[in-house]
């Protein structure tokens, strides 16, 4: 047992594309999507304690509005299955330095949560592998296999199948949330998936071919999210942000997850802060809670 803090990076993630094949009888989604992280990420810190417990706190003591420090907070899930998955009897102390903004299809309550797990992995001498460790991610989120893994990929299923894909073409990222919420639930349940047109899924096969060739603009092109259909009349500010970022020079602009942050994908970083500028001061001041410049990330957790 390992008594000493350590400090793990929680990425966040955007969807290069998703689809939504069908509903499930059990009530899930069946998704094709492929994921990809960023250099934004939220800062874990962990370590062991001798006391059977587990407590949750903001970093530096500043709580982050709109996040839980209970059991409701996915890293405490995290580590109360871990516990139970590998009989650790000892507690664990958690501290969250968020930056990854909270409820915008960027999964970072997930990749919080995947960082919990692969630091109990280290601070209680686990060396659990990958299938281990994603069952655990799986139990708490289906987001959270992805995290465990990172990197460029392929998730099937609801979202635990993950296939590793060639490393997405570095390019400079500028991600746009608006102020309104949106509903993961909601975004999936009014999109009525099994009444769509064959054209309305978005091509993830092509999205593949243009990984396995490194070519940007062909990712560009063939780049969708099908959810999208069902988020613009919740919150029509994702189309309105969507069509500046183009305006103002993003190879491509698309809709994260369920939303509503909207990405726009630069071929440098000049470009992209000149954007985020007219979000923040200029031009389309006003359309955005939060604007965040950051860039792709390689790396594999496990």
């Amino acid at each position: 047992m390992n008594t000493e803090w350590i400090r793990l990076e929680a990425h966040a993630k955007i969807n290069l594309s998703l689809d939504v094949l069908r509903k499930r009888e059990d009530g899930y989604h069946e998704v094709r999507m492929i994921m990809q992280s960023l250099g934004l990420c939220d800062e874990v810190w962990m370590r062991a304690c001798p006391e059977d417990r587990i407590s949750l706190s903001p970093y530096g003591g500043e709580a982050c509005p709109g996040v839980p420090y209970d059991e409701k907070n996915l890293m405490y899930q995290a580590a109360a299955l871990m516990k139970e998955r590998f009989g650790i009897k000892e507690g664990v102390e958690l501290q969250l330095l968020k930056r990854i903004p909270s409820a915008a299809g960027l999964a970072g309550g997930s990749a919080d949560a995947a960082a919990v797990i692969l630091g109990m992995n280290e601070l209680f001498d686990i060396h659990a592998g990958f299938p281990l460790l994603s069952e655990v991610g799986l139990s708490v989120g289906a987001d959270v296999p992805y995290c465990l893994m990172g990197g460029t990929a392929l998730a099937e299923g609801i979202g635990e199948r993950l296939t590793k894909l060639p490393p997405a073409p570095m390019c400079q990222v500028l991600l746009v949330k608006p102020e309104a919420g949106i509903s993961t639930r909601e975004v999936y349940e009014s999109l009525r998936v099994n009444e769509r047109p064959a054209e309305a899924h978005p091509d993830i096969d092509g999205v593949m071919s243009a990984l396995q060739g490194k070519n940007f603009k062909k990712l560009a092109a063939r780049m969708g999210n099908i959810l999208e259909l069902a988020a613009l009349p919740m919150v029509p500010e994702i189309e309105t942000i969507r069509k500046a970022l183009l305006s103002m020079g993003a190879m491509a602009a698309l809709m994260s997850g369920s939303g509503p942050t909207v990405f726009g994908l630069y071929t440098d970083a000049d470009s992209r802060h000149q954007a985020a500028e007219a979000f923040r001061e200029g031009s389309f001041r006003g359309l955005a809670k939060d604007v965040i410049e950051t860039e792709f990330y390689r790396f594999t957790a496990l």
